[in-house]
């Protein structure tokens, strides 16, 4: 039995728990509690794929470019017992030519689809493996724009993508499966508007994407007509519709547009109650469009279908299916927030998948933020990181292959990678770029009509877009986040000395141990605890493994995190009092003493010193001006032998030259000193 969870903000039940759930084979839905794991049920179940190569076409990129569907089907029959899938289609495909062609390709399952005869500029047509080759009447060339007719039939089969049953039609179709219902070219990165007519009993209700333009009653039977004035992907393409379909429909008022107002449609079976998702779609929608900009499209809508689509959501442009009863909460905030990341800017190949649903994953938390409160959005991420690091399957999140192969939907839909791993992915970048930057960027990336608004996105757009918008590159965040596999696992070291004078040498080494995935650059946050009560938060950026620090205090320090508030959610690891400066992946010990230049140099505002301690030792690292004024100690104290990089930062001292000292006791009770100029620029 389905229990309908109406307060998504209960307690959550123990990740274990979660954890051992979500690996099960089989699921009831009262298992679920996040909107994530509702969405990533449905579409790992999927059964609308098609990995191999051959059968798309002209991927990534092709010779013509989709501008509109315009369907017109009779699908009347369908409502009726015994509820056949078949039913009769005309389609006029509108098309640009980018280079020089007499033929199109389409996708039509050679299972579903009946080809009787095309059109317009199609002169004849094969139709074998799964692809629909229509030859032109004449070779079109670059820039120029043409049209094909199709007329169809869909068989009485099972297709996986159209659904019949229960006097209820829908499709659904991510990620390949509308060419099981119509012919098209069916990759998200060709996005088309689309217009539908169809034939239906007079008792049905049929939601569509964009705007009902015309329902018209002929008879027993009706004709809707909806149009879309946005392009739409076409595994976004759907109809929802049912004999005595419950309709609702809530107003939301534009706050760009006083008098203009967007209609959300509330389709549901007999027996189910929206009210308390209408309650709070208008301020979801508001907030949504507070941080992302205006709800794009001209209207919205979820509608809940039968046992045929038995888990999660699936959130086609401007009508989102849900399963029956699914009035969850973080269902909703997940689905709907895909309206903006993966309909108004869609994936522009399965590679790019975690611009989807990592990005809705993460607004899913950011609606629990603005509900209730930082720490509970901060509970979700970490619930997030926590299940990808226990079901990790070891890849990147982004796989370059899946640019020309469709994966299977188990790896495509990988909850932990593409959901899980993807938001907080994002959490971390908030961190690193701070809430101001971030969420500026993320504005800009979803409000950028000349790149993005209704088009298509890929990681590396997405990182030029928030690297431009914020002034700060973060080719290297993607890189490493995204694009390699796995996570860092520290081993770092800390060490307290008491170097006389009631003065205290605080050392810190950061070590990344694993082997399966380069080292990740990140800001790190440090957390010093004196006797005296006087805490001290450090951030630094941590850009090289084993990097050292030395900082010097007046006063006691007594405990030593690493990362205190956890924004570094995807790691492992521990930090524990040690020896710092000795390599942790080397066991080469210095036989002299040795100043190394800085690096770089010039530098601005960090920049980091290398040297070499033979043995156990009073160390001194001194920073001066041109002038010999003492600028800064950097080290000061008893060192063990090891190797060393300290770090200097300049920020609160002006551009110039600079000099810096090293000096040891040697073994013998004499003095090493060696000095090297280094140039601060700013």
């Amino acid at each position: 039995m389905f229990f309908k969870i109406n307060n998504y903000y209960m307690k959550k039940i123990l990740f274990t728990v979660i954890a051992l759930v979500i690996t099960l084979p089989l699921f009831s839905q009262g298992n679920f509690t996040k909107g994530s794991e509702y969405c990533w049920n449905k579409k790992f179940h999927s059964k609308n794929i098609f990995s191999n190569a051959e059968l798309s076409p002209n991927s990534p990129r092709h010779s013509y470019d989709v501008l509109d569907y315009k369907m017109n089907i009779d699908i009347r029959d369908c409502f009726i017992s015994p509820y056949p899938h078949s039913f009769t289609g005309n389609l006029v495909i509108t098309f640009k030519v980018d280079s020089a062609l007499n033929f199109i390709s389409l996708n039509a399952s050679n299972t579903s689809l009946q080809v009787n005869e095309v059109g317009i500029s199609g002169v004849t047509f094969s139709h074998t493996s799964n692809i629909l080759k229509i030859n032109l009447d004449r070779i079109y060339d670059p820039g120029e724009t043409a049209q094909v007719s199709i007329n169809y039939q869909h068989l009485n089969v099972t297709d996986n993508a159209f659904y019949t049953g229960g006097a209820m039609v829908f499709t659904d179709c991510e990620p390949e499966g509308a060419r099981s219902w119509f012919p098209c070219w069916d990759k998200p990165s060709d996005k088309a508007t689309f217009e539908l007519y169809a034939k239906v009993p007079a008792n049905v209700k049929l939601g569509s994407n964009g705007k009902l333009m015309d329902s018209t009653i002929t008879g027993d039977s009706l004709f809707y007509h909806w149009k879309t004035k946005d392009p739409v992907a076409t595994y976004l393409m759907v109809i929802s519709a049912k004999v005595s379909y419950n309709l609702d429909i809530v107003y939301w008022q534009k706050p760009t547009r006083i008098l203009d107002s967007l209609p959300i449609r509330f389709y549901y079976n007999s027996g189910e109650n929206p009210a308390g998702i209408k309650s709070i779609i208008g301020n979801m929608t508001s907030y949504y469009t507070n941080r992302f900009g205006e709800q794009p499209f001209e209207k919205n809508g979820f509608a809940t279908l039968n046992n045929q689509f038995s888990w999660g959501g699936m959130e086609n442009q401007t009508l989102t299916s849900l399963c029956p009863n699914c009035w969850s909460e973080g269902l909703v905030a997940h689905e709907y927030a895909h309206q903006w990341f993966g309909d108004m800017i869609t994936c522009g190949t399965w590679a790019d998948i975690w611009l989807n649903e990592g990005f809705a994953t993460y607004c899913e938390a950011l609606w629990i933020e603005s509900t209730s409160g930082y720490s509970s959005y901060k509970s979700e991420i970490i619930s997030d990181a926590n299940y990808y690091i226990s079901s990790n399957p070891g890849r990147p999140i982004y796989v370059p292959a899946w640019i020309n192969v469709t994966p299977p939907v188990g790896e495509l839909f990988d909850y932990a990678m593409t959901y899980c791993k993807g938001a907080a992915v994002l959490h971390m970048m908030r961190y690193v770029m701070s809430d101001s930057l971030f969420f500026r960027a993320f504005k800009d990336y979803a409000t950028d009509t000349a790149s993005f608004k209704n088009k298509t996105a890929v990681t590396d757009d997405y990182t030029a877009k928030i690297s431009q918008s914020s002034g700060m590159d973060m080719t290297w965040f993607i890189d490493e986040w995204v694009k390699q596999p796995n996570h860092p696992v520290y081993a770092n070291v800390y060490q307290f000395a008491n170097i006389g004078g009631g003065n205290w040498s605080v050392g810190f080494q950061a070590r990344q141990s694993q082997s399966n995935t380069p080292f990740h650059r990140m800001p790190v946050v440090l957390k010093v605890t004196f006797s005296s009560g006087l805490d001290t938060l450090i951030r630094v950026d941590n850009t090289s493994n084993n990097q050292v620090w030395f900082w010097t205090f007046d006063r006691q320090p007594t405990a030593f995190a690493f990362d205190p508030n956890n924004d570094i959610v995807l790691k492992e690891g521990t930090t524990v009092s040690g020896l710092v400066g000795i390599s942790a992946n080397s066991n080469e010990v210095p036989g002299s003493f040795a100043l190394k230049q800085n690096y770089p140099n010039p530098f601005n505002p960090v920049t980091n010193i290398r040297f070499d301690v033979p043995v156990k030792t009073n160390v001194e690292l001194k920073i001066y001006d041109v002038t010999g004024k003492l600028v800064s100690t950097i080290v000061s104290g008893i060192m063990e032998q090891g190797r060393y990089t300290a770090s200097f930062d300049a920020s609160a001292i002006a551009s110039g030259v600079y000099y810096y000292e090293l000096r040891a006791e040697t073994e013998n009770n004499g003095l090493f000193r060696d000095v090297k100029k280094m140039v601060v620029l700013k």
